[in-house]
């Protein structure tokens, strides 16, 4: 008999947890490590949103929740999406989980049987194969090309369906990429998972993160067809700088919530009670501190695109939105640090962290080995004194 179940060997790893791991560790020990690692904010929760949990502490806001999430913040949730993406729901088709992570395994586990496809492009967040192969899902990778700006075409969606296709995964603003899909190429894809009759999990946690002109839209907002088929996930960790919060949630029709709130009853039942409390302060807010936010992270974003235009031997597509920069690092390989020969991207990252005391994550897990990924939520410092160490590693490769 198997010690462990087939399903949880089918898992690999967070690379991006190992790098920041192991950045910390040498930090700890005293090396000068510059990390572009794990992609979180590196502001501290604005004031006003803590005061709302301390204050919940004092009221004695610590029991139990409805499992779905408290009313008075699925309430807010809906606001927001009305005022956001001019989409309506009930408190009732809204799910609040421990965290957009947790969202987006309920969203699999409730709607992926086993061999269903699922459509992933790539390059992808390392997480959406993983959950898929643990639900019993397969991962169908359609390759994003550099010369679109790492976005899908309508066309390529199409020539992946299948008639086990169930799912199809989409993500703008894009970790890992940074890219953004402006209306038209959004209503292109929707259009063709209507006439195939696909579900669509969209994933937006990252959608006030966006610079320049472009802004995001909501694949929920294509049209009535659309919504019925689509599962939007979301959260406060990345806008209100609140990853270890633990609150996402996400918008369904009726009958896939009440699915996923009856499943989440007895796998975890509420998220975080406090937490629950701080969200509802979050969303219902003034954005000024998001806004100051993305303003500085605008400027780390235009310094680094600089930056990496400078260097001999790397390149990056422009990320529109999220904190994010896809480098493109191929030219290295098959060259030498010394006496280790550099063939991927996981070797890329190691000899770099070993030899240049600079963190990032290789691509490989996000389905692009010619590329390592640079967060831009450090320091501007830091992030400077990180591509310079990065640049000179570059010139010394053989």
């Amino acid at each position: 008999m198997e010690r462990l179940a087939r399903r949880i060997k089918t898992i690999s790893p967070s690379l991006t947890l190992a790098v920041s791991a192991r950045a910390k560790a040498m930090k700890a020990a005293g090396e000068d490590v510059i990390s572009f690692g794990v992609g979180e904010p590196d502001f501290n929760t604005p004031e006003h949103i803590v005061d709302a949990a301390v204050e919940a502490l004092r009221l004695g806001h610590t029991k139990y929740t409805p499992s779905a999430g408290l009313t008075e913040l699925r309430r807010a949730i809906c606001s927001k999406f009305r005022r956001d993406n001019g989409l309506d729901y009930e408190p009732s088709q809204i799910i609040v989980s421990n965290g957009a992570k947790h969202s987006i395994f309920n969203v699999c586990f409730a709607l992926i049987d086993e061999g269903d496809e699922v459509i992933i492009p790539a390059p992808y967040w390392l997480t959406y194969p993983e959950v898929v192969k643990v639900c019993g899902g397969v991962p169908v990778i359609v390759k994003a090309s550099k010369r679109t700006g790492f976005k899908i075409t309508p066309a390529q969606l199409r020539a992946a369906i299948t008639e086990k296709t169930k799912l199809f995964i989409f993500n703008s603003p894009c970790n890992p990429t940074g890219a953004v899909y402006s209306e038209a190429e959004v209503r292109a894809l929707a259009e063709v998972c209507v006439e195939k009759g696909i579900f669509v999990l969209s994933d937006e946690i990252y959608e006030k993160l966006v610079y320049g002109d472009g802004k995001p839209f909501s694949f929920a907002a294509c049209s009535e067809e659309t919504k019925a088929r689509t599962i939007t996930v979301n959260g406060v960790s990345k806008t209100y700088a609140m990853t270890g919060w633990r609150v996402g949630y996400l918008a369904a029709p009726k009958d896939i919530a009440a699915a996923i709130d009856s499943f989440q009853s007895h796998a975890t039942s509420n998220a975080n009670s406090i937490a629950q409390y701080a969200a509802i302060k979050a969303l219902s807010s003034p954005e000024a501190a998001v806004e100051e936010m993305v303003a500085r992270f605008a400027r780390r974003r235009l310094a680094m695109i600089e930056r990496i235009s400078e260097m001999q031997g790397a390149y990056c597509i422009i990320p529109e939105g999220a904190f994010y920069c896809m480098l493109v690092v191929s030219d290295a390989y098959g060259k030498k640090f010394g006496s280790r020969a550099i063939e991927n991207s996981v070797d890329f990252a190691e000899t770099l962290l070993d030899a240049a005391k600079v963190a990032v994550v290789p691509g490989a897990p996000f389905g692009a080995d010619e590329c390592v990924r640079l967060s831009y939520s450090l320091s501007m410092r830091d992030m400077l004194e990180g591509l310079d160490r990065i640049d000179a590693f570059l010139q010394s490769l053989r």
